[in-house]
């Protein structure tokens, strides 16, 4: 039995953020990852706005839920109109989803300025759309908009919106901050009083635009909701709602309440890297409990601390929320950091003395404009050649690039790489349309025949970085590369007053990484 209901709006809130949109099959297939997490709700869209939504909750009747309830969202009737007589209410019918969302109104100022009806007139709203559902077979949640601010003006009104919800049926009363501006002593206050005048199970709905709406939900729960809306990555319009990948493992591991089935809360980091990737937007590495860089520890220090004791610098085990522990190399690590780095890699660096070599050769090389903390794969290679048995798959002999512009054709660019393997030296030059792309394939020409595997190494991004503008086009410049293979990913970098060095000594690096230390072998 789970102490806490949790309810997703992901697919309908969420899509409010800016930038963000979703297809009908993009929300069945994060509901269906969603389900299987063991969210209670899944709310699908608002079906009475949209073609989009009504095609959402038509396919999802022929789906199998196991968990999760599906809900369909729409507010209360007109003023001066019958519930019955409503296209919103009736498209909410349509649905045919076992639970309705319905919003209303609780804030004097918006019933007069927005509605612009009568106090009375928007209780009858309220009760009456609430109770044709309920009439209709549909369960009924109520969401009490801008009840935080509402409460605030006038105590007795808000009150009576909840109890007209009561009236007409509602299951349970969420009380939304839906201007995101309340702070976490007023939202625990309020819902005290509000559980002290009514008998019913409360919810909470918060936004982020004062950053307290994961805190404001906590605080709610502890006032005695049992019920928290929210969504995955905190998506949502302004600054986001409350983020259930923090209010979740909050609730759990902190609180000491379900919130998932058990042992579903380890799923938690894959399922918010999966609506991300649906979402096509970039998976934010600093967000709490699931984020890349949750549990990444920087400081000498600190990783010393966790060689001795895992929980030294760190406030939960990450895989209880399916998240893991990285150290991170640079100027700022310590011995630790480069031994624990060795260890991630399976390299034996024997009594540490390697380490020390290549911790400073990092530091040195941090001086000169190299970044290692998003290059893991060449501070790996470094370490790696501080074996005695280690043998790089190929060494560089000579490179050539040239740059030229012929009319009729415009800028083209061709490479010559001479690279040693094994006692072969092997000469070959390709054209590319500029010059790191001619200099990857001619490095690729060169290698692939040996390396079929090669063939698989695609380039994922190319970051370039200037270090000190004040220098003009002579400045220090940057390279990053990150390179893929199949699911797997790795990072490298290179750095010089030359683009071209730069450029390939972060290339170099990326084929060395994946030929030599990430499962690739020579055919």
């Amino acid at each position: 039995m789970l102490d806490i209901q949790i309810y997703d709006t992901t697919l309908r809130d969420g899509t409010q953020r800016e930038g963000l949109s979703l297809s009908s099959a993009d929300k069945l297939r994060i509901a269906s990852r969603l389900d299987r997490l063991g969210m209670a709700f899944i709310e699908g869209g608002w079906p009475g706005s949209n073609p989009k939504d009504a095609e959402f909750f038509e396919r999802a009747r022929d789906m199998e839920w196991k968990h999760a309830l599906i809900c369909a969202f729409g507010s209360t009737c007109r003023a001066n109109a019958l519930p019955e007589d409503d296209p919103n209410l009736q498209a909410l019918i349509q649905a045919e989803t076992q639970v309705c969302t319905v919003v209303g109104k609780s804030s004097t100022m918006h019933v007069r300025e927005v509605l612009r009806t009568t106090l009375d007139e928007n209780l009858r709203m309220i009760e009456q759309s609430l109770a044709y559902l309920r009439s209709e077979g549909r369960r009924v949640v109520y969401d009490a908009e801008h009840f935080f601010d509402g409460y605030k003006l006038d105590p007795d009104y808000t009150l009576e919106t909840l109890r007209a919800a009561q009236r007409g049926g509602a299951e349970t009363l969420v009380l939304c901050d839906t201007n995101g501006g309340t702070l976490p002593d007023e939202i625990e206050r309020i819902v005290r009083q509000v559980r002290q005048s009514l008998d019913a199970p409360l919810g909470i709905h918060a936004h982020n635009d004062a950053e307290c709406a994961v805190a404001n939900s906590l605080a709610a729960v502890r006032a005695g909701a049992v019920h928290v809306q929210g969504t995955i990555n905190g998506y949502g319009e302004r600054c986001g709602n409350a983020n259930l990948c923090s209010i979740i493992p909050s609730l759990e591991l902190k609180l000491g309440l379900r919130a998932l089935p058990e042992g579903q809360l380890r799923r938690l980091s894959e399922a918010a890297y999966f609506v991300a990737e649906v979402a096509n937007l970039a998976p934010d590495d600093y967000q709490a409990y699931v984020g890349k860089s949750a549990f990444a520890h920087k400081a000498g220090l600190h990783v010393a601390g966790l060689r001795r004791s895992g929980m030294s610098y760190q406030h939960i085990d990450p895989a209880l929320v399916g998240n893991q522990s990285r150290v991170v190399v640079s100027e700022l690590s310590g011995r630790g950091n480069l031994l624990s780095k060795a260890e991630e890699y399976g390299i034996d660096l024997g009594a540490g003395q390697a380490a020390v070599g290549v911790l400073n050769e990092i530091k040195e090389l941090e001086a000169q404009g190299f970044s290692f903390e998003a290059a893991e794969a060449s501070v790996a290679l470094m370490l790696a050649r501080q074996q005695p048995d280690y043998k790089p798959p190929f060494e560089l002999v000579d490179f050539q690039v040239n740059v030229e512009h012929r009319q009729g054709r415009g800028i083209f660019a061709e490479a010559m790489v001479k690279v040693r393997v094994d006692d072969e030296v092997l000469h070959t030059a390709a054209e590319g349309n500029g010059p790191v792309n001619a200099l990857d394939s001619a490095l690729r020409k060169a290698l692939l025949p040996i390396y079929p595997r090669l063939g698989e190494f695609h380039l994922a991004d190319y970051k370039v970085r200037i270090l000190d503008g004040e220098n003009g086009t002579g400045a220090t410049t940057r390279v990053l590369i990150d390179t893929r293979n199949g699911k797997k990913r790795w990072s490298t970098v290179g750095a010089s007053a030359n683009i071209i060095e730069a450029s390939w000594r972060a290339l170099a690096d990326s084929v060395e990484y994946g030929l030599a230390l990430s499962g690739e072998a020579a055919a």
